[in-house]
């Protein structure tokens, strides 16, 4: 498939096709200076850049027999930059993308590849070349960084319950409550950040923050996973374990991203069989 991106409106059906490249990865990175002899001066002086980054990334799509992954290698090329940046600071890894921002202002595009605005490229045009697979059976795992679970029926687990499937999954946490110094929303039960052990804990945020509300909406409690960096002290992992753990354990429905699914869906499981409840798991 081969596309141009001029306008706004081209820039819109980029982000909404390749779901602004959310979890994808940079596999390569080319910058393409073309010179020509400038006879005033006596010197070759820069006519044009061009950038041109490959990206790996995975979109779900549904089917007759439901949710399916797509992997997708595009090869984005940025023509007539004027402005950019590609160095990385140190401690930082450009290559994985958490989601890309774009727009077109004054009849150029502005692409942002990080979230610290330190990988950009201003442009005149782009175009995309891609190139489409099946995916992995599992879909929108790599790169996630919210992950919601509403349960018809049930009882609203523990932070001991969570603590001691996820030790049992080889993923020992510790549990840093949050205390709101604000009035919170009439149903939220709980809330804190799970800390890989692994991991020392700082005064800024770091690992899982999960919150849990009660009943909203007919369905008798939710509980919402939010990876501070998913890239980030394998934080990642510990994001779609735990969300495996609660999607086995309770009958409901999933929300990752924008995609709405039943269990059995995100689980890649159609028979699952039936559920334990929360009163057999603790006896």
């Amino acid at each position: 498939m081969l596309r141009r991106i001029k306008t706004s409106d081209d820039l819109a059906w980029l982000l909404g096709h390749s779901h602004s490249f959310h979890g994808g990865q940079i596999n390569e990175l080319h910058v393409r200076k073309q010179r020509m002899f400038d006879e005033s001066s006596g010197r070759e002086v820069v006519a044009g850049t061009t950038l041109t980054a490959v990206i790996r990334y995975e979109v779900a799509a549904r089917g007759p027999e439901g949710l399916y992954a797509v992997t997708r290698v595009a090869r984005l090329t940025m023509r007539g930059v004027t402005d950019f940046s590609i160095f990385e600071q140190e401690g930082a890894d450009c290559s994985e993308i958490h989601t890309i921002h774009a727009e077109a202002v004054g009849g150029r595009l502005r692409f942002w590849f990080d979230p610290r605005g330190e990988f950009y490229v201003v442009c005149d045009e782009a175009e995309l070349d891609e190139v489409s697979r099946p995916g992995h059976a599992r879909p929108i795992r790599a790169g996630m960084s919210e992950w919601t679970f509403q349960a018809r029926t049930g009882e609203l687990p523990t932070v001991e319950w969570l603590l001691k499937h996820l030790d049992r999954a080889g993923l020992p946490c510790s549990w840093r409550a949050v205390k709101r110094t604000t009035r919170p929303h009439p149903t939220l039960r709980w809330e804190g950040y799970l800390i890989p052990a692994a991991v020392r804990e700082s005064g800024a945020p770091t690992g899982l923050h999960v919150q849990t509300y009660g009943r909203l909406d007919d369905c008798d409690f939710g509980i919402t996973l939010r990876a501070i960096d998913p890239h980030e002290n394998g934080t990642g992992r510990l994001l779609v374990v735990l969300a495996d753990i609660i999607a086995r354990n309770f009958s409901g429905t999933c929300l990752s991203g924008n995609q709405v699914m039943e269990r059995d869906e995100w689980l890649g499981e159609p028979n699952a069989g039936r559920t334990a409840t929360f009163d057999e798991l603790n006896p």
